[in-house]
């Protein structure tokens, strides 16, 4: 009886077991065939969303058959303008590679990033420094790069070739060179960057005689030459533009995809690349549309915008595009949303371009710009490795010292600056004539003014504290940005607050108010004081000496070596070896500025000529540039 009974539970468990199996089967088929069902609406919402290419070209302004050259034929990219929008007005928000592309990348200011030094935060290579600067090097964690919002929602995201950043990326940022690799269905987000201007090197077929200099550089054989290899550098360009498109008309992705073609700055040259006259930041940029892109945003391919555009606009733009939200610490604008309102101001600025270190800001609507140049006391001209290194330059700082530039020529080699500059664009498109001390325009100068201030202390642009302490600001808040993020701590009202009160410590040195800047020279703040010590140097403040005495031994090396350059300056040479003794400090960029500072004061380091050789060696690359150049300059070499 036991047995049966068992047999007959067993039979009933087997039931039982079997109808659970047979729901569990129902259910995982379901399951299955739901999970099958997102992946596949999934792969549809990714194949649908279009591709996005980036064309940048290296050191190029837009002399280019559609924007009006006329000594060049560029047919692929005019056909491109053509089928897409001209910009007539874009511009990039720092005139250098390094800047330029950290912005690009980002869709921030480079000077809100901390990324506006150029060739700086690296590991290794050019500007790279040491180990226990390293962390605060890499981008913020709350902070996500253009390439990484893409990877994320599934786009197979390339590079063709350069980076050449100024943070450590927190993660590897591309998937490789070739957009090719992608799956067929999968959308690519794909940059090209193309050499442009630096291919100055092809035989050119520009007729010498037809070419248009511009009335700042001399009509020398030497600069006609260069100008014409330049404009074949378009050519050139142009070819490999063709080849990009050609290989997306053949992969069938090219009517999927929105096409971005720009330049990273200006064409380098004396006023171009690294400088904020229109040469330097002013770029082309087109934009091809797909028709699906135009019906969402109501643009039409063949047309022209005259607004101002920004570069960093390019990544909210992308982003829009494709349909990715665009995250709040983007600064750039999506021009395409039916929302949007155009800038009314340009804001740009210049910082150390590798050795060369100078700070200078700038604001543009379409009728003026005004410029602000922060180290006037220094020439446009100062010695950089890189520029001086160009026969265009070499010739152009000969003829000068022929005494066979004219007045608008000579300009850049004057011995200091004007402190403001403001140009009539529509009337003066050349920036030849600078109206900042016309009383016509007062009151278009302090507007303009307050306009770029107020910028500055917006955007929480941290240019004025000087280098090397920012890198150790840097290193105690784990990141150039993080110190200066508007984040409701008391230290963000500190650092705008610091913003204007170094605006003002620099205009009182402009404007040599002595008793000014020793008030400034006691202030708490390392960097007001750093820009006391330069500017009673500067002026050589007599009565400036005891206050320069005690900054000597200041607790921040950066403002030690200021005051003992300014006592230098005020006639006390035992002061240099205070610099001298600087130049392997563990903050790397302390030791290149006593290095710039020795190199100010002309000759009288030349007693120390053998601790300087010794720098030829140092870790730091624009170091051993400044090293190399005396060097080479007491040697007789």
């Amino acid at each position: 009886m036991r047995q049966i009974e068992n047999g007959l539970l067993s039979s009933v468990e087997q039931k039982n077991q079997y109808s659970t199996a047979k729901a569990k089967g129902s259910q995982m088929r379901m399951l299955a065939a739901g999970l099958m069902l997102v992946l596949s609406m999934q792969s549809l919402i990714i194949a649908a969303r279009p591709n996005i290419v980036w064309i940048v070209i290296e050191d190029a302004s837009p002399h280019i058959g559609c924007y009006g050259e006329t000594a060049i034929k560029t047919p692929a990219i005019d056909t491109l303008a053509g089928d897409g929008i001209l910009f007539t007005q874009a511009f990039v928000t720092a005139p250098v590679c390094s800047a330029s592309r950290s912005a690009m990348v980002s869709g921030m200011y480079q000077m809100t990033l901390g990324s506006h030094n150029h060739r700086s935060q690296v590991a290794n290579g050019k500007g790279g420094t040491t180990a226990p600067y390293f962390d605060s090097y890499k981008v913020p964690k709350r902070i996500k790069l253009l390439p990484e919002l893409f990877r994320d929602a599934g786009y197979y995201v390339t590079n063709k070739s350069k980076t050449d950043y100024n943070f450590i990326p927190n993660s590897e940022l591309y998937h490789g060179r070739e957009w090719n690799g992608a799956n067929p269905d999968q959308p690519i987000f794909a940059q090209f960057q193309l050499k442009g201007g630096k291919r100055r090197t092809a035989a050119s077929h520009v007729d010498l005689d037809k070419l248009e200099l511009p009335p700042y550089y001399a009509d020398h054989p030497i600069i006609r030459s260069d100008w014409a290899s330049y404009l074949e550098s378009w050519v050139l360009t142009d070819n490999d533009v063709a080849k990009i498109l050609a290989d997306l008309r053949q992969a069938g992705r090219l009517e999927n995809t929105a096409i971005f073609l720009w330049t990273d700055h200006g064409i380098s040259h004396l006023r171009g690349k690294q400088f904020l006259y229109e040469e330097g930041i002013h770029v082309p940029l087109i934009v091809r549309l797909p028709a699906e892109i135009h019906e969402k945003t109501g643009t039409q391919s063949g047309t022209q915008r005259n607004d101002i555009i920004e570069h960093i606009d390019i990544a909210a733009t992308s982003l829009s595009i494709a349909g990715l939200p665009v995250p709040d610490y983007v600064q750039g604008q999506d021009f395409f949303s039916p929302t949007h309102k155009p800038r009314q101001h340009l804001f740009v600025g210049r910082d150390r371009c590798d050795e060369t270190v100078d700070i200078i800001r700038g604001i543009r609507d379409d009728h003026f710009k005004y410029i602000r140049n922060f180290m006037s006391h220094v020439p446009h001209t100062q010695p950089s490795q890189y520029k001086d290194g160009k026969e265009i330059m070499q010739t152009m700082r000969t003829l000068h010292s022929e005494g066979k530039l004219n007045q608008v020529q000579a300009k850049p080699f004057a011995e200091r600056r004007p402190p403001e500059e403001l140009y009539d664009l529509q009337n003066d498109p050349h920036e030849l004539h600078n109206l900042a001390t016309s009383s016509d325009h007062e009151n278009r100068l302090r507007t303009m003014r307050g306009i770029l201030y107020d910028r500055m202390k917006s955007e929480r642009d941290m240019g004025l504290v000087p280098e090397p302490i920012l890198e150790d600001i840097g290193r105690q808040a784990g990141s150039k940005h993080d110190a200066f993020r508007d984040s409701g701590h008391p230290d963000q009202t500190h650092r705008r607050d610091q913003t204007q009160r170094l605006i003002d410590t620099i205009t009182a040195g402009e404007q040599n108010k002595a008793s000014t800047l020793l008030e400034f020279a006691k202030s708490e703040d390392p960097s007001t004081r750093y820009w006391a010590a330069v500017w009673l140097g500067v002026n050589k403040v007599t009565q400036g000496r005891q206050a320069l005495q005690s900054l000597v031994t200041d607790k921040t090396p950066a403002v030690r070596v200021a005051a003992a350059q300014a006592l230098v300056r005020l006639g006390d040479d035992a002061q240099l070896q205070v610099i001298v003794d600087h130049i392997n400090d563990p903050n790397l960029l302390v030791g290149m500025y006593a290095l710039r500072a020795i190199e100010e004061l002309g000759d009288r380091g030349k007693r120390f000529s053998t601790d300087i050789a010794a720098a030829q060696e140092s870790k730091y690359e624009f170091s051993r540039r400044i090293a190399k150049r005396l060097t080479r300059k007491w040697s007789g070499q």
